[in-house]
């Protein structure tokens, strides 16, 4: 034993596992695992020099203590702060009083459904509610609370995953009759430490159709003991039997204002500075998403420069999520309305030097005018981080009609979509961009038909219609090319006497010009006779003509206008001293025109 390392005051002849102490000082076998390690890697060397002092036992246990928490694996704020109980999940509050409500009414369902988007709360929420259902209280002799308590045994076990009577299932990868098989058999058996037994099914809509029919009978008459949760973001995809044997919540999208707030709270507790600015954009890229905008944070403090002790700044993270800068927004949405087309072109390139994709750029357009469309009707501060922007943002909602907004927002999601689908998206948001530019300086639609409407109506439209002649009567006389009377004579010489009768006693023109004929019918007339005037009309002239048909409106027709021209000619006649003079004699006496009683004289000459 000459080769085997000896202790300073231990003679050869002692054997090395032979301490001369009590059993108490007689090294673990993690120890012993570190000296061999030591011995044959290079460790510490075994013999302390003569001249140390003896260790001391308590200082090597806080030794070997520190190095695994400076060890400790790094947690993303995502799972960090996922919500341990019902007060830290945020945005869910009718899900909560539902909840709450139940178990102080002991009226627990049996299966619950939490569908929604992804991050919003799913699966956190299903352990809370095993949470809740399994607690104990810190004495051990509490029941099911909206409240658990998060320090007994059920509490912690759950919150670290390794209670037996809570089993997590992934049914992405557990999709079959097999796997839903395990879960029948199991069901049949009492838990064994808690008071539920509870299965979590995350992504449910991935089973496939036999095992949602292999769960159903289980699912609708489970034993008092077992408690079905079930997550998934594709809800439309579950069965209806399942849909029906289950509670659902649908856990909503969190407002941007909530997570920005949420936000600043987990940096307070990181000890991290960060904009508020840079929490606002941060929450708007979320999309409603706790989890991705912690993640979303977790790289924005990652990226923040440490010259500045890691503060968050709002460029770090536009530069981060490759956004466009707000103030050069605005700017390209000033040159826009004011038609500066040099310095529109000028700041499109600027934002794509500096890395701002195209489509994020007209995104960022569209953004701004729904926020002044916002501000414009709801005639509140504008929705902005900034002070310069909500002033920027309630000027233009001021100045801005709602039609021209409007006419902005559907040219820029024309141009968004030009832009997607372009195989230069620079080149097409330049384009684009520049078609809003000069649209902005046209008219308002409704405002430039009512002035049409007036110029036509004061016979404004007359002059250039007719070459310079005088303008009166109505807009089908004023622009008319073709004159009624002689269109009816036309058609009546062709040979399509049905036609020509039709538009002589029943049609009341509105709008006549080559190629197009707008009309009215007058009362009485039963069917629409537009097919038969398009053919006719084509025959008639060579090409294809616009008939349209409308309600009301337009000149008399030719009958009703020779009606109204004889009972004008025989008011005038009876208006005559002499025929009044006739009737005063004769008062039994009728008005006959002349061609009336010409047949009968000839016939009298005749015989």
């Amino acid at each position: 034993m000459g080769d085997s390392p000896t202790d300073a005051g231990k003679s050869a002849d002692d054997l090395p596992w032979d301490t001369g102490e009590d059993g108490a000082a007689t090294p673990s076998a993690a120890e012993l695992e570190a000296e061999g390690q030591a011995a044959m890697f290079g460790g510490a060397p075994a013999d302390p020099p003569a001249d140390s002092p003896p260790a001391q036992p308590p200082e090597p246990a806080a030794a070997k203590e520190t190095p695994p928490a400076a060890n400790q694996p790094y947690r993303v704020l995502a799972r960090k702060y996922r919500p341990q109980t019902f007060s830290q999940l945020i945005g869910q509050e009718p899900m909560v009083r539902t909840l709450a409500n139940a178990i102080e009414r002991d009226r627990l369902a049996h299966a619950f459904l939490m569908t929604g988007v992804r991050g919003v709360g799913k699966t956190s929420t299903a352990r809370l509610v095993a949470k809740a259902l399994n607690c104990i209280g810190p004495d051990g002799q509490g029941g099911p609370t909206i409240d658990p308590c998060g320090v007994c045994e059920p509490c912690r076990a759950i919150a670290e995953g390794r209670h037996i009577d809570v089993i997590e299932m992934d049914a992405a990868s557990h999709t079959g009759v097999d796997d839903v098989r395990e879960i029948i058999e199991a069901v049949r058996y009492a838990a064994v430490s808690a008071r539920y037994k509870i299965y979590i099914i995350d992504e449910v809509h991935m089973l496939s159709r036999n095992a949602f029919n292999a769960l159903l009978k289980t699912l609708e008459e489970p034993p008092a003991h077992v408690k079905f949760l079930f997550a998934t973001t594709e809800v439309d995809k579950l069965p209806v039997t399942v849909l029906s044997r289950t509670q659902r919540f649908d856990l909503r999208r969190i407002p941007a204002e909530l997570l920005q707030t949420h936000f600043a709270w987990v940096c307070e507790q990181e000890g991290v500075a960060a904009d508020a600015e840079a929490l606002h954009m941060i929450a708007a890229a979320a999309e409603g998403s706790v989890r991705d905008g912690l993640s979303i944070l977790d790289q924005a403090i990652a990226h923040a420069d440490l010259g500045e002790d890691g503060h968050v700044t709002a460029e770090r993270v536009r530069d981060m999520l490759g956004l466009a800068d707000k103030s050069a927004q605005r700017r390209l949405l000033g040159t826009i309305l004011e038609g500066d087309a040099k310095a529109l072109l000028a700041g499109v390139a600027d934002q794509y030097a500096l890395g701002v994709e195209p489509l994020a750029l007209m995104r960022g357009l569209m953004d701004l005018v729904h926020r002044i469309t916002v501000a414009q009707i709801g005639q509140a501060e504008p929705d902005a981080p900034s002070a310069e922007e909500r002033a920027a943002l309630a000027d233009w909602a001021t100045r801005l009609s709602a039609g021209q907004l409007h006419r902005l927002w559907q040219l820029l999601l024309k141009g968004y979509d030009e832009v997607r689908q372009a195989p230069d998206p620079l080149v097409s948001a330049q384009m684009a961009l520049l078609r809003v530019l000069h649209a902005a300086d046209l008219p308002d639609p409704g405002k430039l038909a009512k002035k049409l409407d007036d110029m036509v109506a004061n016979g404004v439209a007359a002059p250039a219609a007719t070459g310079g002649e005088g303008a009166a009567g109505s807009a089908p006389a004023a622009t008319a090319a073709i004159e009624w009377p002689a269109l009816v004579e036309r058609v009546d010489a062709a040979g399509a006497l049905r036609v020509a009768q039709t538009m002589r006693d029943w049609v009341r023109p509105i709008e006549l010009v080559q190629g197009r004929l707008v009309y009215a019918l007058a009362p009485g007339f039963v069917g629409d006779p537009a097919a038969e005037f398009r053919d006719m009309l084509y025959k008639l002239t060579g090409e294809r003509w616009d008939v349209e048909q409308r309600e009301s409106g337009g000149d008399p027709s030719l009958r009703e206008r020779e009606e109204a021209a004889k009972a004008e000619a025989q008011a005038k006649m009876r208006a005559h001293p002499l025929v009044e003079a006739a009737f005063e004699a004769f008062p039994e006496a009728e008005l006959v025109e002349d061609a009336e009683i010409q047949p009968a004289g000839r016939q009298a000459w005749g015989r």
